[in-house]
């Protein structure tokens, strides 16, 4: 079993009453169940966030390679627009 520490923490009187909503319904036991359920939505949202932040950057180095290469052309509106609306047409 994981060790347990206890904290003591400050919350505005809205969240406090939606931690303690949460418990008179019945949907935790605790309040401490509320903030540990918290705390795990918050985390896979950092790891989501740092996921999509890798991805970003490899996209960008993609790009930076591909225009160092000469692997580039000029920007056209119309042909961006044109393939945007034969993308939108085939939904």
């Amino acid at each position: 079993m994981a060790k347990i520490e206890r904290l003591t923490i400050t919350l505005p009187s809205e969240m406090a009453a939606v931690v303690r909503g949460a418990v008179e319904r019945g949907d935790y036991a605790s309040s401490s169940e509320v903030v540990r359920e918290a705390i795990r939505d918050w985390k896979a949202k950092q790891a989501l966030q740092l996921k999509e932040m890798e991805s970003l950057k490899a996209d960008i180095d993609k790009g930076l390679t591909d225009l160092a290469e000469g692997r580039v052309q000029d920007f056209d509106a119309a042909r961006i627009i044109e393939r945007g609306r034969k993308l939108l047409a085939a939904r």
